[in-house]
C-alpha cells in the first residue's frame, strides 16, 4: 500500500502545491522517481513527468528513455522527453559530466514548465540524498546555508519524498511490486556523491545505526539557525544600509560593532558579490586605510573616513533602450535583441532566449532595460502578480546578477518578458492571436 496520505501531509505541511497547480515531475526510471510518480497518480495530483535522456550509458540509457515512455502511458499522464549530448556540452562548458547533466537537466525543466504552464516542477530527493548534500558541503567548505541539506522548497522546486529514507522507498516499492531502472552509474564510487552513499555513511551508522533520524533533528536545528540568520541580516541591512544617490552607505562604526563580525558583515555583502576572502581583508582595513577601495565583479566598495560605500560599477546597468516598431534588431549591453515579424502563429520553444508574443498586445515604443525598484509581472501560468525582486529571491538570482538581466517592457509599462526567464502572463499565445512578434535574445 502506497503511502499517500503521509505524502499528501508533508506536501501540505510544507505548502509544496496544492490540487489547483500543474506539477512537471522529473522522473529517471529510478526507484525514487518511480514512486514519486505513483504517489502523485495515487493522490489525484495533476502532472506530467519529464525524462532527460543524457546519451552516456548507451542502450542502457535509451532503454531507461523507453520504460519512462510506458510508465507515462500506464498513468495516463503527459510525458516530456529530451536526448542531450551531454559530453559534448560538459567539453564545450569546461565542466564535469555530472555538472554538465544538472545544467542542462535544470534548465530544460524551467523552460518545460514555462512552456507547458507547470507551476512546480517536483524533484524525487529524500532524506539520505539530504545527508549526502551536507557531507558534500562540509568537505568542500560551506557556510549555514550549506547545513541545512536539501529544502523541501526552494522556488518552483519542491521535494516531496523528503519524509522517507531510502530504506523506505525500497520496501515500498518492493511490497507494491513497482517496475523501476537501475542507473548502473549509482554503482561507480568515481562520482563523489556516490562514494560518500557507499563508502563514507555506512562507515558513520557503525558509529550511530540511527543515522538518518539525527540527521533529520539537526537538519531542523540548522534549518532554523538560517532562518535566524536571515531576519538578523534582513533587520541590519533596514537599519544600518542607507541607500542613496545610487550607492549604499555603511557606517565603519557599525560594522565594528557586529557580532560576529565576520558572518554578519558577509551577509551584508554577500547579495553585492563579495567573497569571504575580500570580506576578511575588508574587516582587516577597517579604521586604517582610508580610501581603499574592494571590487566585486559589478560592485566597487570604497572604504572612506567614516562609512563604506558601495557603488555599481560603471556599465553594470545599460542604458535603457527604446524599441520602434520598425526595428528588426537593437543592441543592448552586450547582447542583441533580434525582433521577428513572421506574419502567421509561430511559437518559440526549447530556448529561453526567446519568446513569442501576441502582436495584437504591443504597444510601441518598447523599452529593453534593466530590473528596477518595484518592478513587478504576472508569471507564465499564474493570475497574481509577483515582484521581480521576489520572482529572482525565488531563484536565488543574487543582486550582482539580477542588476544585469534584460526586461523587455510594453509601451503601456507592463513587463513583458524576463528575458531568460519567463513571459509575463497577460503576453502569451492565445486562442485570440492572429499573429506573433518573436523576441530572440542574443550574446555577442
Amino acid at each position: 500500500m502506497l503511502p499517500v496520505e503521509s505524502f499528501v501531509h508533508f506536501i501540505e505541511k510544507n505548502n509544496l502545491f496544492g490540487p489547483q497547480h500543474r506539477v512537471l515531475a522529473a522522473v529517471s526510471g529510478g526507484m525514487d522517481s518511480v514512486l514519486l510518480a505513483h504517489l502523485l497518480k495515487a493522490a489525484n495530483y495533476n502532472f506530467g513527468i519529464a525524462h532527460c535522456n543524457f546519451q552516456l550509458r548507451g542502450e542502457e540509457s535509451d532503454t531507461d528513455q523507453a520504460f519512462v515512455k510506458g510508465l507515462a502511458e500506464q498513468l495516463d499522464v503527459p510525458l516530456h522527453t529530451i536526448n542531450f549530448d551531454t559530453t559534448d556540452f560538459a567539453a564545450n562548458e569546461k565542466v564535469s559530466i555530472q555538472m554538465a547533466a544538472r545544467t542542462l537537466r535544470y534548465q530544460w525543466f524551467k523552460q518545460i514548465s514555462q512552456e507547458a504552464g507547470y507551476d512546480v516542477i517536483a524533484l524525487a530527493h529524500h532524506q539520505n540524498d539530504a545527508i549526502e548534500t551536507i557531507l558534500l558541503n562540509l568537505t568542500r567548505g560551506t557556510g549555514i546555508a550549506g547545513l541545512h541539506g536539501i529544502l523541501p522548497k526552494n522556488g518552483d522546486l519542491t521535494r516531496p519524498l523528503l519524509f522517507l529514507k531510502r530504506s523506505d522507498i525500497a520496501a515500498i516499492i518492493e511490497n507494491n511490486q513497482l517496475p523501476y531502472r537501475e542507473d548502473s552509474s549509482n554503482a561507480s564510487v568515481k562520482y563523489a556523491r556516490n562514494k560518500i552513499r557507499l563508502e563514507v555513511i555506512p562507515k558513520l551508522k557503525e558509529l550511530n545505526p540511527a543515522l538518518e533520524d539525527t540527521f533529520e533533528q539537526n537538519l531542523e536545528h540548522f534549518r532554523g539557525l538560517e532562518e535566524l540568520l536571515k531576519q538578523t541580516l534582513a533587520e541590519l541591512r533596514k537599519k544600518i544600509l542607507v541607500a542613496k544617490n545610487n550607492s549604499f552607505y555603511l557606517s565603519i562604526d557599525a560594522a565594528k560593532e557586529l557580532n560576529p563580525q565576520s558572518l554578519l558583515l558577509y551577509g551584508l555583502l554577500h547579495d553585492f558579490g563579495f567573497n569571504r576572502s575580500t570580506v576578511a581583508d575588508i574587516i582587516g582595513a577597517l579604521g586604517k586605510h582610508s580610501g581603499r577601495i574592494f571590487e566585486s565583479e559589478a560592485f566597487s566598495l570604497l572604504l572612506d573616513r567614516d562609512s563604506l560605500i558601495l557603488s555599481p560599477k560603471a556599465g553594470t546597468k545599460a542604458a535603457a533602450i527604446s524599441i520602434l516598431g520598425n526595428d528588426e534588431q537593437v543592441q543592448f549591453a552586450n547582447t542583441l535583441l533580434n525582433i521577428k515579424r513572421p506574419g502567421e502563429l509561430s511559437i518559440v520553444k526549447n530556448n529561453p532566449f526567446s519568446v513569442s508574443i501576441d502582436e495584437n498586445l504591443l504597444e510601441y515604443p518598447l523599452t529593453l532595460r534593466n530590473w528596477q525598484q518595484g518592478d513587478y509581472f504576472y508569471p507564465l501560468g499564474m493570475k497574481t502578480r509577483k515582484k521581480l525582486s521576489d520572482f529572482f529571491v525565488g531563484l536565488k538570482i543574487p543582486l550582482v546578477e539580477k542588476v544585469k538581466i534584460p526586461i523587455l517592457v510594453n509601451g503601456n509599462g507592463d513587463i513583458i518578458w524576463i528575458a531568460g526567464y519567463r513571459p509575463d502572463n497577460r503576453y502569451k499565445i492565445s486562442a485570440k492571436t492572429k499573429k506573433v512578434t518573436i523576441f530572440e535574445l542574443v550574446s555577442i
